[in-house]
């Protein structure tokens, strides 16, 4: 029998008067709803992941839709890979532009986000730098929740030599100070996105394996998993048939995070040399490029910056209502 909570029970139909026969007059409506119901409901009433979910669609939207990607083109009419000049007496000089001005006065449509030192449009340097930083902050999060997904299931359901192979594995990686290990496995890559992504990827992994295996320790043990095995089913169905949807909800809730901390990741490494090279750019590569003119043409540094801060929260911000929308305990959504 599907178990029941207290805000799934509703009860309608007239109340009756005292003395009358309740059994009679009074109707009862139940629903029942799913689990899966019940995690969409709380988490579209969580208002704090409502906001990073509208933020970050939009911080992609206009990203990727503006300088266009793939050889799509965007909306926007400037390049980031053009410099911008203008005719000074016959010679050729250098048009920087602070935010919103574009020659004599203001001008929101021609460089809002102002220019770089050679005159290239910053917005849309800025938007190109979202769209690596985004790719690879994902990129690291399929990764890495694929890989501690894998080696926490298996070493939590087969345990023995292969539990203590994975983890001390596991545990060799973790005492290894992860910005070091990052930064030569990515000087290794060549700065190449995917491939930064990649070596990221494969050396933010381990915390969520060892959620993952402390989830199967307890599941393997429970009545479920002992009826499968009576029943003649394999090690492999029982792993992710029986098992592995138990614990959906500690690895979304990480992937969420594990992309927050890849974003922070690849702006310490770009910011340091060892992240994305040139010609491409990111928006940790920007701030390093930029951060001597700090004093002297801000915006170089804090619109990229911005938008760094933009994506970490409000991927946070989305964490936290998946973590409350899968937790068993949470009562204060109701009706």
């Amino acid at each position: 029998m599907p178990d029941i909570q207290s805000e799934d029970v509703a009860v309608t139909g007239p109340v009756p008067e005292a003395g009358a026969l309740t059994s009679v007059e009074r109707e009862f409506t139940i629903k029942a709803r799913t689990q899966r119901e019940m995690v969409v409901r709380r988490f579209f009433r969580h208002r704090g992941a409502m906001a990073g979910l509208i933020v970050f669609v939009l911080v992609l939207v206009l990203a990727y839709s503006s300088i266009g990607i793939l050889g799509i083109p965007g909306w926007w009419h400037q390049s980031y890979e053009t410099t911008g000049t203008v005719q000074n007496g016959g010679a050729m000089t250098l048009d920087v532009l602070p935010p919103f001005i574009d020659g004599d006065g203001f001008a929101i449509g021609n460089h809002p986000f102002g220019q770089d030192d050679v005159g290239r449009d910053y917005f849309a340097l800025t938007m190109r730098g979202t769209q690596i930083s985004v790719l690879i902050a994902i990129s690291v999060g399929i990764i890495s929740t694929l890989l501690g997904l894998v080696v926490g299931a298996f070493s939590g359901y087969y345990r023995g030599g292969v539990e203590s192979a994975l983890m001390r594995l596991t545990d060799l990686i973790l005492t290894i100070p992860l910005l070091v290990l990052a930064a030569v496995i990515g000087q290794i890559s060549g700065g190449t996105p995917l491939l930064l992504a990649l070596v990221l990827g494969l050396v933010l992994w381990p915390n969520l394996a060892r959620l993952v295996r402390g989830e199967f320790l307890s599941l393997r043990e429970k009545e479920f998993v002992e009826a499968a095995r009576a029943m003649g089913a394999q090690n492999s169905r029982i792993i992710f048939r029986h098992i592995l949807p138990n614990t959906l909800g500690t690895i979304i809730v990480n992937a969420t995070l594990t992309i927050s901390a890849a974003i922070i990741l690849e702006t310490a490494l770009s910011f340091l040399g060892f992240g994305v090279q040139s010609p491409d750019t990111s928006l940790g590569k920007l701030i390093s490029d930029y951060q001597a003119a700090f004093q002297t043409r801000p915006w170089l540094f804090w619109w990229p910056g911005l938008f760094i801060v933009a994506i970490a929260l409000s991927v946070n911000f989305i964490g936290d209502g998946l973590r409350d929308a899968f937790d068993p305990k949470q009562t204060r959504v109701r009706a």
